[in-house]
């Protein structure tokens, strides 16, 4: 009797583990459960046909259905930390519940819109899957679809971040930033980026953080917190800015009005956005 019970219970489950991946992953071909349906071609095809939507003007595929377009069907879940993650002999890749970004072979790519489990399945943002597996992605604005076109490349290649950049990127951006949501910390990097590619600013970014010309630009160079060791968020929001991702290529200058000592930038630049306790000018 204890032998049947034994089998029965380990029996039942594995049952409910594999259901509880395959809700995640999405089990068969559903529509999705919120949002606009979005057709999404690969080369000349319609593919996920009814499974595709659209919520805040971002096109969501399911993880492991887009997967499997391309062969790649070895996919794990981990339920503590909402994670799943892809492999592949080209392909290593991350994707958790909440999460802006996704990990693919090192790099991180900004997904604009949350991951999110919708009715049970695992649905990133298009954009970045696409990047991941090195597809072409058009908006095809005539007919409201995505128009995806293979490459020579089956992934994207290792990542290659240069360190010196991370180091200090990451620095400015978390003793600047630290606690701010991830789209606040990246428009913090993009201010530094934009210095970079104005005449008026150094060309580097050791370059602009220590920039001296017209007084010390960041208060955390004299405060000395420039040198703590950076958030783990921190260090993310520096690699999507070196992936190239911008909230804003205008904001020049940013200030958290409740601790300004000076209402320079308020008074002579222009107001563009405000993002959690930082306000941003160009």
């Amino acid at each position: 009797m204890k032998t049947k019970y034994r089998s029965r219970v380990c029996l039942l489950l594995a049952f409910c583990l594999l259901a509880g991946m395959l809700g995640v992953f999405g089990a068969s071909a559903a529509s999705p459960p919120e949002g606009i349906p979005t057709p999404v071609y690969l080369e000349s095809s319609e593919v996920l046909h009814g499974e595709c939507t659209r919520i805040g003007g971002v096109t969501y595929v399911p993880l492991r259905r887009f997967c499997s377009l391309f062969g790649v069907t070895d996919l794990s879940w981990n339920g503590k930390t909402g994670t799943a993650t892809v492999s592949s002999k080209a392909l290593s890749m991350t994707v958790r519940v909440g999460d802006v970004y996704i990990l693919a072979n090192g790099h991180y790519f900004y997904t604009v819109g949350a991951v999110r489990n919708l009715a049970g399945s695992l649905y990133v943002p298009i954009r970045p899957m696409a990047l991941a597996f090195a597809l072409d992605l058009d908006w095809d604005a005539s007919v409201s679809a995505v128009r995806l076109t293979r490459t020579e490349r089956s992934a994207v290649a290792q990542a290659n971040y240069d360190p010196d950049t991370v180091y200090w990127l990451s620095r400015i951006i978390s003793s600047e930033a630290r606690g701010e949501p991830m789209e606040g910390q990246i428009a913090v990097g993009n201010v530094v980026y934009n210095r970079m590619a104005s005449k008026e600013f150094p060309n580097t970014v050791w370059g602009v953080i220590f920039d001296r010309k017209y007084g010390t630009q960041f208060s955390p160079v004299s405060f000395g917190t420039i040198y703590n060791p950076p958030a783990d968020s921190a260090v993310i929001a520096a690699k999507l800015c070196m992936e190239g991702y911008s909230i804003s290529d205008r904001a020049l200058y940013f200030v958290n009005p409740k601790l300004a000592t000076s209402t320079w930038i308020q008074r002579t630049r222009p107001y563009l956005f405000t993002i959690g306790c930082h306000q941003f000018y160009a």
